[in-house]
């Protein structure tokens, strides 16, 4: 496959993108909304073709399920990134030399941004309305699994682009076989930044075998530390939502660690995951906590591979610690750096978790369901960030913008 021609046609579309007006650009993100609910029934019959191949078991069968509500709250969401401030041509840093030289740094595209993802046809959507508004291009890599629906979603947004007059180049969806994940892994002449969002496996790919660079996300292997300063009615709804309001999603609960001293309360904690029919694989203090209370077809013997696992599932892990730094240990041990929680009172436990656990995300009495874009007022999200350089977190616009050195001078030169 040689995809070059299709690499630098995106690329001489993100030079007319880098020039358009936000007024226009606003015009079209609300116009690519609407057409999302107009061609509701075309996507969601793509996106039936798409269920029927899968297994309704597979935990990843929810993030391919699109329904007429989500569609709505995807176009929601591209609305309210139609009416954010633009994060172009921001003044970041400014100064004059003693040479009179005016230095500004401002706020501009990246060019073209390639995002390789799996069963998660929203992502499409999200991808373009944030790539627009920030003034790249994108380059859609989706997996087998939802090609019907993607296919349909970039139809619906080329569409509107063409009724708008634009170039429909600037979004772009590949086939969705292995040999264009490689071409596009490798297209440094014409792709400026790779965003994969998926499992574990699938960032390590593209993160050994890309040479454009790369901005790992996706990867969550998330924990929830209750105290042993804790509160057991707050403990056990944390825990529950952070475990059962979407499985399927990076932000999921896999872990929970729980201070030895409040192991009578466990049973009460984990209560509500019975109605979910959640399975808890728990160490030995802990299945002695819940043996006889826990559903017994739902408790299974924890083993060294239950932890630093994204299960992506009704699963859970248990495991029992002496203290806040043990805690901590663990999390160093087996978390992706995505998001980690403590339930406390204790103020200074609070502040020792925060300061000593490294993660984008740390909450203190709050579940790890809230690292999301549009939670954090970013509008929509490409992707959750769990490496240090350049973005750290849910990335929104202002993450997936670069920026560039402007120089005024009056004729200065250079001893």
């Amino acid at each position: 496959m040689e995809l070059n021609e299709t690499f630098q046609a995106v690329k001489l579309a993100s030079r007319k993108l880098a020039l358009m007006e936000e007024k226009r650009i606003n015009e079209i993100l609300t116009a690519v909304s609407d057409a999302a609910i107009s061609n509701k029934d075309i996507i969601l019959d793509a996106n039936s073709m798409d269920l029927q191949l899968m297994d309704p078991s597979d935990p990843k069968y929810d993030r391919l399920k699109l329904t007429s509500a989500r569609i709505d709250d995807i176009a929601s969401d591209m609305r309210n990134v139609a009416v954010l401030p633009s994060p172009l041509g921001k003044v970041l840093y400014e100064d004059v030399r003693p040479n009179g030289l005016k230095l500004r740094k401002v706020s501009v595209p990246f060019g073209v941004i390639g995002v390789i993802y799996e069963a998660r046809p929203n992502v499409s959507f999200d991808v373009f309305s944030l790539c627009m508004k920030s003034g790249s291009a994108c380059i859609l890599k989706g997996g087998r699994d939802a090609y019907n629906s993607n296919k349909a979603i970039v139809e619906t947004i080329h569409g509107v682009l063409h009724k708008y007059g634009v170039d429909r180049n600037i979004v772009c969806l590949l086939p969705p076989d292995r040999e264009a994940t490689t071409e596009l892994l490798h297209a440094n002449d014409y792709v400026d930044l790779i965003i994969p969002r998926g499992s574990s496996n699938l960032i390590n790919y593209v993160r050994k075998e890309a040479t454009v660079p790369v901005i790992e996300t996706g990867a969550g292997i998330c924990h929830t530390y209750f105290d042993l300063a804790g509160d057991t009615a707050m403990g056990a709804g944390i825990i529950n939502n952070a475990k059962t309001r979407r499985v399927s999603v990076c932000n999921a609960l896999d872990c929970l660690l729980i201070h030895t001293d409040r192991l009578s309360d466990l049973p009460e904690l984990c209560a509500p995951l019975a109605e979910s029919n959640v399975i808890v694989y728990a160490d030995k203090p802990s299945m002695q906590s819940l043996k006889g209370v826990y559903p017994d077809s739902l408790l299974k013997p924890a083993t060294q591979e239950s932890y630093g696992t994204e299960f992506l599932d009704y699963r859970m892990a248990v495991k029992t610690v002496s203290s806040v730094e043990e805690a901590v240990n663990h999390i160093f041990k087996y978390s992706s750096k995505h998001s980690e929680c403590i339930v406390t009172e204790d103020r200074k436990a609070a502040e020792y978790f925060r300061r000593a656990v490294d993660a984008a995300c740390v909450y203190v009495n709050a579940p790890t369901s809230f690292t999301d874009g549009a939670q954090f007022g970013l509008g929509a999200e490409i992707g959750i960030s769990t490496q240090k350089l350049h973005a750290r977190g849910p990335m929104g616009l202002k993450e997936i913008t670069t920026y560039k050195w402007l120089i005024d001078g009056e004729g200065q030169i250079r001893k």
